[in-house]
């Protein structure tokens, strides 16, 4: 019998008091980190193809095996969408064969292929970020990417932008990440109980053991001030 999934477990009692601190900071300064070498091969081996397509480009942010990519590019037969894992161990258990044409697993740091993008002037159609990142004591804010140096980063590629999470106060924190921004988020919850579509393996395991996941949603700018 497969085992419940463990669900996020943290003293931390609501959203992090230090959160409109810390995104405010970020606000106003550049990061600077070195760029990794593979980060940089695997962007340039893909930035061409996204030059040079002529239809929208979806990123599937932490894509793990890319089973959510799969069916982003299915669902989206129009669109490019390139699936981004720091992993290849996971990205070498996922798609192998049948791999649509609309469809790029790249292995990378995101935080490196977030600004890569950026520097490249690119402009999602829409960024997806379905897999988990909770780090959930309150000393590890920082590493949540909403509290992050590279959010900022993440978020001047514009389009529509979605989280999905088993943690709410994750969700909520993304949420009021996003309005500091000046970005209107809708959070929603999805449980076994509605019918929903499954995105991703870890949503599909979160629900299947009773838990609820819960999901933020923000328009492309500057549609999202007055609604999608």
């Amino acid at each position: 019998m497969q085992q419940p999934s463990r669900t996020v477990t943290s003293n931390q009692p609501g959203t992090h008091p230090a959160l409109t601190r810390k995104v405010a900071r970020h606000l106003k300064q550049t990061w600077q980190r070195p760029l990794a070498a593979h980060s940089q091969r695997a962007f340039a081996g893909c930035a061409e193809k996204a030059a040079s397509w002529p239809g929208p480009v979806i990123l599937d942010a932490g894509c793990g095996t890319g089973a959510s990519s799969l069916q982003l590019a299915m669902d989206n037969p129009q669109a490019l969408v390139l699936g981004v894992d720091k992993s290849a161990a996971r990205l070498g258990r996922g798609v192998v064969d049948a791999r649509p044409e609309n469809l790029l697993l790249l292995r990378a740091d995101l935080v490196d292929f977030w600004r890569l993008a950026q520097a490249a002037g690119w402009q999602l159609a829409r960024h997806c970020v379905f897999y988990p990142n909770p780090w959930p004591k309150p000393g590890h804010l920082g590493r949540r990417w909403h509290a992050h140096p590279v959010f900022p980063t993440l978020l001047a590629l514009g389009g529509e932008l979605e989280l999905r999470t088993n943690w709410e106060t994750y969700a909520r924190e993304w949420q009021q990440a996003l309005t500091l921004h000046g970005r209107a988020a809708a959070l929603d919850s999805l449980d076994a109980g509605r019918s929903v579509t499954v995105v991703s393996p870890f949503e599909r395991k979160y629900l299947a053991s009773g838990q609820r996941c819960w999901r933020v949603r923000a328009c492309a700018p500057p549609a999202d001030a007055g609604g999608c």
